[in-house]
């Protein structure tokens, strides 16, 4: 097959695909907000002596982290208005679905390091009058946050990747320019070329910035 590169589109290309990545960057930062935080929170609940309160959230946990990521964006698009009559912008949309598939992963990454907070520190948070929101607060959450970084790093890659996902709901993302470009140069090579490099450059910049502030709380902890 003869075939010739030709990278001469970028000149004209180039702009889109910021705007793409833009919007890519924009919905990581939210979807890793949102599921920083709610992921904590659900994994508290799988800690929770109440079955009523266990297994709902146990079944959310599986069902995000044992269905496919793309096959939960196309649900969220189309069935979520149908069912619920809710009808969303498709930015609030996408970020809702990654959200909530990052929350599932990382409620399990948050569980093991809310197990491993030593009974000691609970049993001084209760000496010290500590309400169980100050002890949840105070003690668990900064215990946990801290054994469970390294994978909530990993999660919050995978969750940047992810927003490729959310090009065949046509949210204007990296990928979705991608795909528009290439149909219109008809270079699809050197397209996904590209944004795979985009994609590599950016993720490998997040985690080199995360794995510092990691080893620094590390060191600060350490010190103390």
């Amino acid at each position: 097959m003869n075939y010739s590169l030709d990278f001469s589109w970028i000149s004209s290309g180039l702009g889109l695909l910021w705007q793409g990545l833009a919007v890519t960057l924009v919905i990581a930062l939210c979807a890793n907000a949102i599921g920083v935080v709610t992921g904590f929170v659900v994994g508290m609940l799988t800690q929770s002596k109440s079955r009523l309160v266990r297994l709902p959230v146990s079944a959310f946990i599986e069902f995000f982290r044992c269905t496919p990521a793309l096959v939960q964006v196309v649900w969220f698009f189309y069935c979520v208005p149908i069912i619920f009559n809710v009808f969303l912008s498709p930015m609030t949309m996408g970020i809702l679905a990654i959200s909530l598939n990052l929350t599932a992963f990382n409620a399990e990454a948050y569980r093991g390091g809310i197990q491993s907070v030593p009974r000691d520190q609970h049993d001084a948070g209760v000496a010290l009058g500590f309400s169980p929101f100050q002890r949840t607060t105070l003690i668990v959450l900064p215990h946990a946050f801290r054994v469970a970084l390294p994978v909530l790093i990993t999660n919050g890659i995978s969750a940047l990747q992810q927003t490729s996902l959310l090009s065949v709901v046509a949210i204007q993302e990296l990928m979705y320019r991608g795909k528009e470009i290439a149909s219109d140069t008809y270079r699809p090579l050197e397209v996904f070329t590209t944004i795979g490099i985009l994609y590599l450059v950016v993720s490998v910049l997040v985690a080199q910035a995360l794995r510092v502030i990691e080893r620094k709380r590390s060191f600060n902890y350490s010190a103390a």
